[in-house]
């Protein structure tokens, strides 16, 4: 018996083929996937750019609550002080005298630590400068209350500014003005809400935000910083003599934002450069840049 061959089956209703459906699938895959990584890319930078906004004081002071010496340490003849501000903080400070004082400084210290960790300081500007010297804690540093901020800062600095000129009855223009570092963006404050009879700024930046583009390039730290500390803006402001230290060495501060800050100051100015690392340039870092700092506050309060 003859049969006739099974019809050839023409594929018209017969399921796609396996290897056109994983072509298929597969770009979606990709498409998907590439997606994800994205998203999750993306929201990790922003949770980053959140916990920067929201925890910035965390990166930008570095308080330490115990003293572990006093100026009696190195011979020195202090009072301890407390200063109180405008919002009502108690401050922690030492008054360091001078029998055969010129005038009086006050020290605005940087962004770690407290008062006990500048004894070096103290006694250079007392010993070899023949300065009274204010050295304070700003809040949340060393036993003084409260937490830093730029507006707190700033009202800490005022505070020992009017326990000088009223309490201590110095006259403005026997006081020298002396920041380092983030300091020195408290001093230029001060110097321009007054006209103290010199400033003096180590190793200090013309603005916070400059410095956190240099180290934090990949945000967005315009738009991140509430502290921001312009003390360009201020520089122009400040009409008695100035003089600013800093190093091109210097890797916290960038060289180039101290020669900003200088340029933006008005006449008379000097700018000094120093050897060493953000926390060994200044006028400490030799003898021969002490000298320096002497002779210029000597002619500048010898002149008032």
């Amino acid at each position: 018996m003859s049969g006739k061959p099974p019809p050839e089956n023409r594929g018209d209703h017969a399921p796609a083929d396996s290897d056109d459906a994983g072509l298929k699938t597969k770009p979606r895959t990709l498409k998907v996937s590439i997606m994800r990584i994205v998203i999750i890319i993306a929201a990790t930078y922003l949770a980053i750019c959140v916990l920067v906004y929201i925890f910035q004081a965390r990166l930008i002071y570095f308080p330490s609550r115990e003293y572990g010496c006093s100026p009696a340490d190195v011979g020195l003849n202090y009072e301890p002080v407390a200063l109180t501000t405008s919002d009502g903080l108690a401050l922690s400070a030492w008054y360091v005298g001078h029998d055969g004082a010129i005038g009086s400084a006050i020290f605005c210290h940087g962004n770690a630590g407290n008062i006990s960790h500048r004894l070096a300081t103290i006694k250079a500007l007392n010993r070899l400068m023949k300065l009274n010297v204010l050295v304070f804690d700003y809040r949340g540093f060393g036993q003084s209350e409260g937490r830093p901020s730029e507006p707190g800062l700033y009202k800490d600095a005022q505070a020992a500014w009017d326990y000088l000129t009223v309490t201590k009855a110095e006259p403005p223009e026997r006081v020298v003005l002396i920041g380092r570092s983030l300091g020195g963006a408290v001093a230029i404050d001060l110097a321009s809400r007054h006209e103290p009879a010199a400033l003096v700024v180590e190793s200090t930046f013309a603005s916070l935000i400059q410095v956190a583009r240099n180290h934090y390039g990949f945000l967005p730290a315009g738009l991140l910083l509430r502290h921001r500390y312009e003390s360009i803006d201020k520089i122009g402001r400040v009409r008695c003599p100035k003089l600013m230290f800093h190093s091109r060495d210097d890797s916290v501060v960038p060289f180039r934002q101290g020669e900003k800050l200088f340029e933006a100051a008005v006449e008379p100015k000097q700018f000094i450069e120093t050897p060493g690392e953000h926390n060994d340039a200044g006028f400490l870092h030799s003898d021969e840049y002490t000298e320096k700092m002497r002779v210029f506050i000597d002619e500048v309060l010898h002149k008032s």
